[in-house]
């Protein structure tokens, strides 16, 4: 037996143990610190130095912020704050500012002292972009001087140096991330001041200004404390400045819809053990809810203690205020979570000195304390706030009154449909060319756009995984819809069904058929519309299929080249123009419907071929409109074969922008998205 342990071990001992030192770490295994190296880690990066300037402002030290996208992808951080500390750390022996910047779980935010609140909490922010970095220069501003360091992948060059006297105080971080890390990326200039319009709005009367200087050239005083905006550069910019706090932040997210009540409910306070608790609401007239939660001011996608406090206590207050006051009589009147969610637009804010997170990217609060917190504040302010507005507790109490009623439809309509079997998987649409494999991993939904794509689909699949659902033109606008109407419309019936998931309150993402959902419809205005009504549904009432990276966009071919013997599949009008140019060719005789080849029966007529004559090779250019003009072969070599084809992943990078898209487009605010599209127009892509 000991032989055989022996073999099994191998050479495995104590020379195996790998120790990696000062920032290596992160730059080994970078997503166990900013979760990802794609975009959001990407843009992690400048939350990270921005988050300390911030944590300045939020102590009081600080009221101006200036964040610059400089060429080259490099990004300038300034603040008018304190200044990190540069004197020699009596542990370390270097200086605070390397100790900051060089050492992991190194920072002012674990004894209190510096710091009552700050969003930074394991003191590895700073260190990690000085790991991700290429190059990265901190110059601090205290202390009557004006000192700089500069690292190099989180190393540094030399020991901080004085450059000279100064007059201000403050931080201005510069870094350039690291290609090796990232590869090619490019910083969404809408992104970071939507993200900065945010914390301008949590924290009153601290400025915060955005400028793109991407553009710019022989950029002087990059380093200086002077403010970019000062200089009288023209670049693109923002400054955001609010006095209301989330009262103004509600307001700004309510801006395209109409509220059911006039007044904003605001409450801020401190309790034990909780330095501030702060919340805004007002409802609107919609059926969604909008609830956003910030721990120390750090935005938390995924909720947390201090979300599920206000839930908890929004029901009840709700609950026994309609009882109170004989709104609801009958026991079985009693509103669910669900119930006064409907039309919430809220903003939840706490802050902590001692704070737990669920992870480094903070998405998630994990302090208890803030629950019970939330919990007393809230139903405390908001009972006070029924109270002493009537007129907004009716319209908020009826709003909820109505969701119980249309809650309590929809279970009646998918009683029905359970009592016929259909939502437990015991009768498949009859539309859906179902796959054999039983294993979801492997399966796929092609959801098509008409019964002739349908039919050629059905012929080019993969019977194996790839299975097939046509609609029947467009589905219902499910933006203006309640669940019990979407219920009784077909096409989507048949889609939930296929599904496997059930939906609304029964929803369970384990009984998922198919691991790839693929959105498949014609390019043309008509696929487009279709495409962002089934994304509205998924957005609206599968927002974990999307959060799963389950939701796929197909990406069909504009045109097919013969060339010759070759056959050329290309997929946007650049890409086929960069080839006609490289090969020299010139398409210029048409004719509608001919020199392709032919279609299967049940499939459309080509849009459009062009035909020519080059080095003896004839030349027939093919512009596909449709998926139904392809034949079964066509479709699948391009767009449904896993070794061809190209889908597009649907993700939800700004959870608040993509709704602010969806209400404007598929809501009932016709001005707002006459407006939209005017603003917008120049971006569009014609098909003419």
């Amino acid at each position: 037996m000991a032989k055989d342990a022996k073999e099994k071990t191998g050479s495995y001992g104590a020379e195996s143990i790998t120790v990696l030192e000062g920032l290596e770490p992160v730059r080994k295994r970078p997503g166990m610190y900013i979760g990802t190296t794609g975009p959001d880690g990407f843009h992690h990066l400048i939350w990270e130095i921005f988050d300390n300037s911030r944590d300045e402002a939020m102590g009081g030290f600080a009221n101006d912020i200036e964040i610059v996208l400089l060429p080259g992808n490099a990004i300038r951080v300034a603040d008018n704050g304190r200044g990190i500390p540069v004197d020699v750390h009596s542990k370390t022996k270097v200086s605070a500012l390397e100790t900051i910047m060089t050492t992991l779980h190194a920072g002012g935010k674990f004894g209190g002292e510096g710091y009552k609140v700050s969003g930074g909490l394991h003191g590895v922010g700073a260190s990690v972009v000085n790991a991700l970095s290429t190059s990265l220069r901190v110059d601090v501003y205290r202390d009557g001087g004006h000192f700089y360091q500069e690292y190099n992948q989180g190393k540094r060059k030399a020991a901080v140096k004085k450059i000279g006297p100064s007059k201000a105080n403050g931080t201005v971080t510069y870094f350039e991330p690291d290609e090796i890390i990232f590869g090619k990326q490019d910083y969404d200039y809408k992104r970071v001041v939507n993200h900065m319009r945010q914390q301008a709005y949590l924290v009153r009367s601290l400025r915060i200004t955005v400028i793109d200087g991407r553009e710019l050239e022989n950029i002087e005083g990059m380093n200086d404390v002077q403010y970019f905006r000062e200089l009288g550069l023209e670049a693109p910019s923002y400054s955001f400045f609010f006095e209301g706090g989330l009262a103004s932040l509600v307001r700004f997210n309510n801006s395209l819809q109409k509220p059911i009540h006039k007044n904003v409910f605001y409450v801020e306070k401190k309790v034990e053990g909780v330095e501030s608790v702060e919340i805004a609401l007002q409802y609107v007239d919609d059926m969604s809810s909008r609830i956003t939660g910030f721990a120390n001011n750090i935005y938390n996608p995924e909720g947390g203690t201090h979300i599920t406090g206000f839930k908890t206590a929004l029901t009840r207050t709700l609950n026994t205020y309609a009882k109170k006051n004989t709104f609801t009589k009958d026991d079985g009147d009693t509103f669910t979570g669900d119930d006064v969610l409907e039309g919430l637009t809220a903003v939840v804010s706490v802050k902590l000195r001692e704070i737990q997170f669920e992870g480094q990217t903070k998405a998630k609060l994990g302090s208890m304390e803030a629950q019970g917190a939330v919990a007393t504040v809230f139903g405390e302010a908001f009972t006070a706030f029924l109270e002493e507005n009537p007129e907004d507790a009716k319209a908020i109490i009826n709003k909820s009154i109505l969701a119980m009623k249309a809650r309590k439809a929809a279970k009646a309509a998918k009683d029905s449909i359970l009592r016929k079997g259909a939502l437990e998987g015991m009768t498949l649409p009859g539309k859906l060319a179902d796959c054999q494999s039983k294993n979801a991993s492997e399966s796929e939904l092609f959801i098509v756009e008409g019964d002739s794509a349908g039919g050629t689909a059905k012929t080019g699949r993969d019977r194996r995984t790839q299975a097939i659902l046509p609609l029947r033109g467009k589905i219902l606008n499910i933006e203006r819809a309640r669940l019990d109407k979407m219920l009784a419309s077909e096409q989507i019936t048949n889609l939930v069904v296929a599904l496997g998931t059930a939906i609304g309150d029964t929803f369970d993402i384990a009984k998922l058929r198919y691991h790839k959902i693929i959105i498949a419809t014609d390019a043309d205005v008509d696929g487009a519309h279709i495409r962002t009504l089934l994304l509205t549904l998924f957005y609206r009432y599968f927002k974990p299929l999307i959060e799963g990276g389950f939701i796929y966009i197909a990406q069909p071919p504009l045109y097919k080249m013969k060339y010759g013997k070759e056959i050329h599949y290309f997929y946007s009008e650049e890409e086929k123009d960069a080839f006609l140019s490289k090969e020299k060719v010139q398409v210029t005789e048409a004719s509608e419907g001919e020199g392709g080849e032919e279609n299967p029966e049940g499939a459309e007529e080509p849009e459009e071929v062009q035909e020519t004559k080059k080095n003896n090779k004839k030349v027939t250019l093919q512009r596909y409109k449709g998926l139904g003009e392809m034949n079964a072969e066509e479709l699948a070599e391009t767009t449904m074969d896993v070794n061809n084809r190209v889908l597009k992943q649907v993700k939800i990078e700004d959870a608040a922008g993509a709704d602010k898209v969806i209400d404007v487009l598929m809501g009932t605010d016709v001005p707002s998205r006459k407006a939209f599209i005017q603003s917008n127009a120049k971006m569009a892509r014609l098909d003419i």
